[in-house]
Parts: structure tokens; C-alpha cells; sequence
């Protein structure tokens, strides 16, 4: 592990001595002090985010009993929890840096603290989470090398880990000029992020009174323009739209699959217009199964699908077919279609509520239309409100693109910032 002549592709004009690389062993070591009869706050990690309470990740502590055997962390140690994520398969380490007596679970993390001067903690954290571990372990690593749920990494493959370190007198201060470079990126998308989340809170409280709630015939808030119109419509959806539902063409049939109608399925059903889907199917897919071609317009609420999916809704932006997933309601003449959309948007708890009841954990056709469905007679109105709430869409959109574009520069600016190691 002699690895000498590292050299960033992006550095600070300053520093000019090329990095070394060294194992993990060299500059940190294992912890293993076990909480025992020590009050400690049991942590877990969610991945990409770092260390959480057990109260704030699960709403309740889990430890129980266990907690004795947890390991000890002091501020600035670093927790590996060894369970693959989507984003982060090899695992992930995060830094601890509260000042509380912490503790995370020996069944499933391996614990290390920085052993040596010379080496920021910072500067390290911004490298795991860049993932360094991951490309070395994963190597090491076979398919489904699993032990009790976690994978099965030794801490002796773990403490191999090759370092990437700036060498020479000026290394501590190029480390700390790194991750204040990263923090200060870290802390503007943390901002934009509230700001996005504000918004979300905001057209989230405004559609709360821009729809009559339960039971009350007219919204908490209108426009003053319709203050005199009366009270809302108040119809079963199957009253007032047609509804029905799509299909899935013969898979083993390739002739059924291929350009050029849009097929869409509840995967692509998020609170979202839809302008394109992932897979198509062909004239003779469409003809030869449960398949309907809809218009542009129709709202689609997804009926059944895995965790949040269920009872989410999205609008039709193109012609499209469907899975029978979907429950298609198609436009009326009486009910602008973006009041339609946003309208159900703000049900979803509501939804989630329906397709539970009575023991079962999916939405029907028949529920969809028997949903009582509130609406301003006057068409208007209906189009004030849905340009209201589509030009806060527009803001919360803009600012999601804002976000995602710092999120994708720090990630640039992460790979041109470190050097990758030997064998990468």
C-alpha cells in the first residue's frame, strides 16, 4: 500500500505536493467499548443522510434490552452500518458529530475513530461519503455474502481500506480547506432544500383551504371574485367523469411491445404530469388486450403498488395507455382537468385511507367512483384555483431543478477534488 504520486484533478492553486494513499489502519482504529451500564442515546443511520436517533428514524427506541452491547461512540467517530442500500450497496459510514453519549448496534456496525494527527475527520467523512469504501470492498464482497441480514465484511477488509491523503507539510491545512470548501456547498443545498420544503408547506396548507374539507360545503379561502357564487357541487366521481382502467398486453408476445403508444405504469404516477412513458406497446398490443388508449387530460390514480405508491395521482399529458393498475378518469366538459388533478393530489391520505378499509390494502374501480368529488359549479373558478396552485408548481419546480443542479455539482466537484486510488 505504498501508493505515492496521487494527484487530484481539481486543486487549489496553493497546494502543489501529490497526495500518498495509506490503509485505514494507519490512521484509524477500531472501536469496541460497549455501553454497558452507561446512559447512551441509541442512534441508527439512514443512508446518504448519516446518524439519527432510534426516536427520530423509528419513532421509538428499539434497543431495549440490547442496548448494553451497543458500542460507545464519541464525537467525531465513525459508525459503518454493514446493511446494503440501493444508493450504497458496500454499505455506509457515517461521522458521529454530536456531543451526546451515542451508541449504534454491534450486531451490525463496525466503529472506528481517527488514531493520528495529520488527519481531519471532516475531510475523511466527505470521502465515505463519496462512496471510497464502497469501491474497494465491493471486490471483496460476493454476491448475497450476507450474515443475519448485514454483509459480511471483516474489519480487517474494512481497515485495508486505501486512504487518499494530501502528503507534506501543507496536508492538514489543504484537508481542512477541502471540507470547508464541501461544508459550505453542503450548507447552501441545505438552505434551497428548506426553501423547497417551505413551498411544498405552503401549496400543502393552501390546498388544504382552497378545497372544502370534510363535511363543509364551500373552501375556508376564495377568491373574491366568486365570494357571492354558492356552494359547491358535491358528486360521486362516477357521476361526474367516465372511469375505467388499462391493461397489460401478452409479454411473451414481442409483436405486442414497441413504438408507438406510450404505456404507462404506477411506477410513473407521482403527483406528476406525464409527458412520456418507459415503455410502449404497438397497435397490435393495444388491440389484443385489456389496453385503452387515453386522452391527454385524463387523471390517472394508481389502485395497488408497493409502499407509497398506492393511491397517488398523475396527469395525463399525452395520448397513453395504461396498466390495469391505473384507474383512468377521463376529462369532462364540466370539470377543468388541472382542477381535477390537483384536486385529488390533495387526497392522498385519503385515498390511502379508502383502499385500507374493510381489510383490503387496494383501491377498486369501484371505490374510485364512488369517491365524492367537490367542485365549484362555475368553470371558472375552478380555472383560478388551478392556476393558483400550478404556478406554485412552477416555483416548487424551478427550485427542485436548483437543487438537483447543486446536488450534481458537489458531486463533480467531489470527483475532481479527490484522486481515486490504486486499482480503481
Amino acid at each position: 500500500m505504498s501508493g505515492q504520486g496521487l494527484v487530484p484533478k481539481l486543486r487549489f492553486p496553493e497546494y502543489q505536493v501529490a497526495w500518498k494513499q495509506v490503509p485505514l489502519s494507519d490512521v484509524a482504529e477500531i472501536v469496541n467499548e460497549r455501553v454497558g451500564d452507561a446512559e447512551c442515546v441509541p442512534y441508527t443511520v439512514t443512508s446518504g443522510t448519516g446518524l439519527v436517533t432510534q426516536g427520530e428514524k423509528y419513532g421509538r427506541t428499539i434497543a431495549g434490552k440490547s442496548l448494553v452491547n451497543y458500542i460507545r461512540l464519541r464525537k467525531e467517530d465513525f459508525a459503518y452500518n454493514k446493511s446494503a442500500t440501493k444508493a450504497y450497496p458496500e454499505g455506509y459510514i457515517a461521522r458521529f458529530r454530536g456531543d451526546d453519549q451515542a451508541a449504534v448496534p454491534n450486531s451490525i456496525f463496525t466503529c472506528f475513530r481517527i488514531s493520528v494527527g495529520g488527519v481531519d475527520p471532516a475531510f475523511l467523512d466527505f470521502q465515505f461519503a463519496g462512496n471510497l469504501h464502497g469501491r474497494w470492498l465491493r471486490r471483496l464482497l460476493t454476491v448475497g455474502a450476507r450474515a443475519h441480514g448485514s454483509l459480511n465484511v471483516s474489519d480487517d477488509d474494512l481497515m485495508a481500506l486505501p486512504v487518499p491523503i494530501p502528503a507534506g507539510p501543507s496536508s492538514d491545512a489543504e484537508q481542512r480547506k477541502i471540507a470547508e470548501c464541501l461544508t459550505s456547498l453542503d450548507e447552501l443545498i441545505a438552505a434551497e432544500g428548506r426553501k423547497l420544503e417551505a413551498l411544498r408547506t405552503h401549496k400543502k396548507g393552501l390546498m388544504q383551504n382552497l378545497f372544502p374539507r370534510e363535511g363543509e360545503p364551500t373552501p375556508r379561502l376564495r377568491f373574491p371574485e366568486f365570494h357571492t357564487a354558492g356552494e359547491w357541487g358535491r358528486k360521486p366521481i362516477g357521476d361526474l367523469f367516465d372511469t375505467t382502467s388499462g391493461g397489460t398486453p401478452d409479454r411473451r408476445k414481442p409483436e405486442y411491445w414497441g413504438l408507438p403508444i406510450p404505456w404507462i405504469t404506477t411506477s410513473l404516477v407521482d403527483f406528476n404530469v406525464i409527458h412520456r412513458a418507459d415503455e410502449h406497446i404497438t397497435h397490435a398490443g393495444l388491440k389484443n388486450s385489456a389496453a385503452v388508449l387515453f386522452p391527454p387530460g385524463t387523471v390517472l390514480i394508481a389502485m395497488y403498488g408497493q409502499g407509497k405508491t398506492r393511491g397517488k395521482v398523475a396527469l395525463l399529458a399525452t395520448e397513453a395507455a395504461t396498466n390495469q393498475a391505473c384507474a383512468a378518469i377521463l376529462p369532462s366538459a364540466t370539470i377543468d382537468v388541472n382542477y381535477t388533478f390537483l384536486s385529488l393530489c390533495g387526497r392522498y391520505d385519503e385515498l390511502r385511507r379508502l383502499s385500507n378499509s374493510g381489510g383490503q390494502e387496494n383501491l377498486s374501480q369501484a371505490l374510485v367512483r364512488n369517491l365524492l368529488f367537490a367542485y365549484p359549479t362555475d368553470l371558472k373558478e375552478q380555472q383560478r384555483i388551478a392556476s393558483c396552485l400550478g404556478s406554485l408548481d412552477t416555483l416548487i419546480t424551478a427550485q427542485t431543478k436548483k437543487l438537483d443542479t447543486l446536488k450534481t455539482h458537489k458531486q463533480g466537484l467531489m470527483q475532481g477534488l479527490f484522486p481515486l486510488t490504486e486499482g480503481e
